[in-house]
């Protein structure tokens, strides 16, 4: 069995991945595709009640993230009410896909039926793209989970070509940090406000 990262080794990549911006991404500069198949491959070893799997990456690159900004747009304009339809929404959904030189829709598909609530298959996806976001932080890549909306509106979904059953959880985007970019800087509460000791 090969070596394992040490604890702090583990650690160390945890704390140091940051949500980093599509403006913050260099979208000159393409992810290897052997790099890009290697995170989506560390995203599936994910816990999955049931082996289900239940995940789908829908992978845009080069002019495919333009017709993902239209679509993207287009669906804002007809799905929103009008009390909070907000321009700066539209336009950022117009310019982020083109910013970033991978965004991934990130799909639930519904394979295990009623024996796994659909709650287990997010869940599950969730862990999926935990695994993805650190990988990019261990590969120097910057990464940036978004979920707008209209993700889950019916005229996206056939967009997509998804299934009614499925979901489309998140925009994943991908990109090398733009040259000059300050690494972001964040926080947590200490841990010690967070757990409850029970005893005997």
């Amino acid at each position: 069995m090969s070596q394992l990262p040490s604890l702090d080794q583990t650690s160390a990549l945890i704390r140091a991945r940051r949500s980093v911006k599509p403006p913050d991404m260099d979208a000159a500069r393409a992810v290897e595709p052997a790099l890009l198949r290697e995170l989506l491959e560390n995203a599936t070893w994910a816990p999955t009640h049931g082996l289900t799997e239940p995940w789908k990456f829908h992978v845009h690159q080069g002019a495919a993230r333009a017709r993902l900004a239209e679509a993207l747009q287009r669906v804002y304009r007809e799905t929103t009410p009008p009390a909070e339809f907000r321009v700066d929404k539209l336009e950022k959904m117009g310019k982020n896909p083109l910013l970033a030189p991978v965004v991934i829709a990130c799909v639930m598909e519904r394979r295990g039926g009623a024996m796994i609530p659909e709650m287990e298959e997010i869940e599950a996806m969730a862990c999926a793209l935990q695994n993805l976001m650190l990988s990019a932080t261990a590969a120097g890549l910057a990464s940036f989970w978004s979920s707008p909306p209209v993700l889950d509106a019916p005229a996206f979904k056939e967009w997509l070509g998804i299934g009614a059953q499925d979901r489309c959880v998140a925009l994943m985007y991908l990109g090398w940090p733009r040259p000059g970019m300050e690494p972001p800087r964040s926080a947590r509460q200490p841990v010690e406000t967070k757990i409850l000791i029970h005893h005997d």
